[in-house]
């Protein structure tokens, strides 16, 4: 496909510790004009770049997300971080809250391919919603607040359950999306795949990558306040005073890959919610922080991104504009083409123009 509205491109270079992951960037954020922060799906560590050219971040730090909170299971298994964003000297970060399908294998028979298929599995740290103290481009697990030293910034992780958290027990008899978390749809079967995270204010905002209901993708809003040290539960918001407000979304039957706040506006990445090319889009939801909850939303169009075949995906993005200089999106993919892959390091994003 065309690169329309393609800026530039810039290349993000890791030390041999994330080389291997550099193919598999499923989050991405840009804070304070100079850090980059990336998560990976198959990692439980996050990671951020420098900004040091206009065209280049490097200078990679990593960090363990296990020194910050306490994970339900051992860090050697993946968070599958999805979302990242930036509120209030908080880092916070989402997994997929999905469960997973074994894939096939080219080394092995049909017969054990078919076999794999069958195996569904749930992992308990996919299910974290946490925030991290972030000052300066550094974590702590807590820390005196920069404006207050009389008030301490601590990481806290929402509660964990049998469901997997609170949020996944309050959904479990939701109308819309019950069935398909008591039935453990993968994430990449239309099940229950949260791939979008925002904070505005106090509320925060969960983008589901499925399922896509006739064509109708779905944002959770949220709110949440601390409960014990470290741990964090729902408090009951909108007109139903329920655990969560739900919000549907036209995005032609695409699930939501990305989302970051442009003001009080949602920029929305879409794209399919089961494991296939394209198409992948950019929405505009104006006014989105502001929307009634149980309502129907038809987010303005902005363009296409390209796609591969059977790579590039588009999978993360963030506000440009800061370092481009015009109104841009900076954008990341899983799968990369090999054309993206420089040396054994670097990873090579797109910079679009947001029209």
């Amino acid at each position: 496909m065309p690169e329309k509205n393609l800026l530039h491109k810039v290349y993000l270079t890791f030390t041999d510790t994330f080389k291997e992951h550099r193919a598999d960037i499923s989050a991405v954020r840009m804070m304070a004009g100079k850090y980059l922060w990336l998560g990976s799906d198959e990692t439980s560590t996050i990671e951020r770049l420098s900004l040091v050219a206009q065209d280049k971040f490097t200078d990679h730090q990593q960090f363990r997300v296990a020194e910050f909170i306490n994970l339900p299971a051992s860090e050697d298994e993946e968070i599958d971080i999805e979302g990242i964003a930036y509120a209030d000297y908080y880092l916070w970060l989402v997994g997929s809250h999905s469960y997973k399908r074994k894939k096939t294998k080219s080394d092995k028979s049909d017969q054990k391919n078919i076999a794999r298929l069958a195996k569904i599995e749930s992992e308990p740290n996919r299910y974290i919603l946490a925030k991290i103290p972030l000052i300066d481009g550094k974590l702590f697990r807590s820390c005196l607040h920069p404006e207050d030293a009389n008030k301490e910034l601590k990481s806290a992780v929402i509660e964990m359950t049998k469901q997997g958290n609170l949020l996944m027990t309050a959904l479990a008899n939701d109308a819309h999306l019950g069935q398909f978390i008591k039935a453990a749809i993968p994430g990449k079967d239309n099940g229950f795949d949260i791939e979008g995270l925002a904070i505005y204010q106090n509320r925060i905002f969960l983008g589901l990558r499925g399922p896509v209901l006739r064509g109708w993708a779905m944002v959770l809003e949220i709110e949440l306040q601390d409960s014990q040290p470290g741990l964090m539960k729902l408090t009951l918001i909108g007109e139903e005073k329920k655990e969560y407000k739900k919000h549907f979304v036209w995005l032609n039957g695409l699930g939501i890959r990305d989302f970051c706040l442009d003001g009080e506006d949602l920029l929305i990445l879409a794209g399919p919610t089961m494991d296939l090319d394209g198409p992948v889009q950019i929405y505009r939801w104006q006014n989105a922080v502001n929307s009634p909850e149980n309502t129907l939303n038809n987010p303005q169009f902005v363009q296409d991104i390209p796609y591969g075949n059977r790579d590039d995906h588009a999978e993360g993005m963030t506000l440009f504009e800061d370092i481009s200089g015009v109104p841009s999106l900076l954008v990341v993919y899983d799968s990369p083409a090999e054309a993206r892959l420089v040396d054994d390091r670097t990873v090579i994003a797109d910079v679009f123009q947001l029209g």
